[in-house]
């Protein structure tokens, strides 16, 4: 079969199903990306730049459509020079909807199935808007939130088939949207994220390196932002620490905003955190480690005695899947898509989003009694298993949808 990736930051979430693809062989698989020097074996990489770009001053309301239409433009005039340059028509086209990619691919194929990727339908209640109340919602908040869903309803209506990877996600979109979104998440590799007892990881900082028998906290974010529980994460700190003499914390992620307001302070949020705390925190027991390698920061999670995962309503991020399928011991926001994962007191713990004092006792009390939640770690794998497992759960959906847009002929058999 003939595939079409489409997504601006390849492989996205297509980071699975693209290499199972390569690997069955006898496919011709094409990834339209704006994402330049990346390669992925057997897969020809097509970059394309936006047609159009707004200028900064452009109209608010209107500025993120402007954007999509920019660059959804430039993703059909790559999709035209493909089939003219190089011959190549896809028999599916599979790609993120977020921004604008695959507004206009019907107008180049269109009888080419589209399968679209929608992650976030923007609200002002029930999501990352409004859920603080140190950032109310201003009498603005709805018209530019209806203002950026202009590019998920214009691309609903450009595809054949929808997906989402949470029903929380789906939720989110209008209940009109429903009946042609499947949903599943991308999938979970538990063959490769596993346990490890005899795991070990050294630090600069440290003679010896850390193992299984340390008090290892981890805190794992893409950046640390207040929309992933940073602010709340650190302001734990002063009473673990306190209370666990020998704990230490390492801290992986980024120091920028991915989503929501910016820190003002000129060391960002970590910065402005700790001056907050100042010398409530022995900061020589708490390790920032920025952005790390996959394989390392799975050797991590799989180091960690405790687990923190925090995040305001959002999108769920792969690292909480991925420490669940290492069995780790997850402490966790209380917020509606983290329940769709974690149930407490089975699968993991939960406690208030906005309570630092009830993260730290939670935290505190995994630590110093490891023997009581032995338990979450293996029934947190075992739910990765039955649920989000790539082989076993999700490839299979993707694949059998996949298989009813296109001809008998073309289908894939698993």
């Amino acid at each position: 079969m003939k595939f079409l990736f489409v997504h601006q930051n390849m492989p996205g979430q297509y980071r699975e199903l693209v290499p199972w693809l390569v690997a069955q062989g006898g496919h011709d698989i094409v990834f339209l990306t704006q994402r330049k020097g990346v390669q992925l074996p057997g897969v020809t990489t097509v970059t394309y730049s936006p047609h159009h770009q707004p200028a900064k001053e452009a109209y608010g309301l209107s500025k993120d459509w402007e954007a999509a239409a920019g660059t959804g433009l430039g993703a059909a005039m790559a999709m035209r020079q493909l089939e003219q340059d190089q011959g190549f028509k896809p028999d599916i086209i599979i790609g993120h909807t977020g921004w604008g990619e695959l507004l206009f691919a019907k107008e180049i194929w269109p009888d080419v199935p589209v399968i679209g990727f929608f992650e976030y339908f923007y609200r002002t209640t029930g999501g990352i808007v409004g859920f603080d109340p140190d950032s109310p919602v201003n009498d603005q908040a709805g018209f530019f939130a209806q203002a950026r869903n202009a590019v998920p309803n214009a691309s609903f209506q450009a595809v054949d088939l929808g997906h989402c990877p949470t029903y929380w996600q789906r939720d989110r979109f209008p209940k009109s949207f429903h009946s042609n979104i499947y949903v599943r998440h991308d999938g979970i590799r538990s063959d490769r994220l596993v346990p490890n007892p005899e795991v070990s990881v050294g630090l600069g900082r440290l003679g010896a390196p850390l193992t299984r028998e340390d008090e290892v906290v981890t805190y794992i974010a893409r950046n640390m932002e207040r929309t992933r529980g940073f602010h709340i994460m650190m302001r734990a700190l002063p009473e673990i620490l306190s209370r666990r003499p020998k704990a230490r914390v390492l801290m992986i992620g980024g120091n920028e905003t991915s989503y929501g307001a910016e820190s003002k302070h000129p060391g960002g949020l970590r910065g402005e955190m700790e001056a907050e705390l100042g010398d409530r925190v022995d900061w020589g027991r708490v390790h920032f480690l920025g952005r790390v390698p996959y394989d390392d920061l799975n050797r991590i999670i799989q180091l960690s005695r405790c687990h923190i995962y925090l995040t305001m309503p959002f999108v769920l991020s792969w690292s909480l899947l991925e420490a669940m399928s290492m069995q780790a011991t997850v402490v966790a926001a209380d917020v509606a898509p983290v329940r769709e994962a974690v149930t407490h007191g089975e699968t993991g713990m939960l406690v208030d989003f906005f309570q630092p004092q009830a993260l730290a006792d939670q935290v505190v009390d995994v630590l110093a009694n490891p023997k009581a939640y032995a338990h979450l770690g293996a029934a947190a794998r075992t739910q990765v298993l039955e649920t989000y497992d790539f082989h076993s759960r999700c490839l299979p959906d993707h694949i059998a949808q996949i298989n009813a847009l296109v001809p008998a002929a073309k289908r894939i058999i698993l």
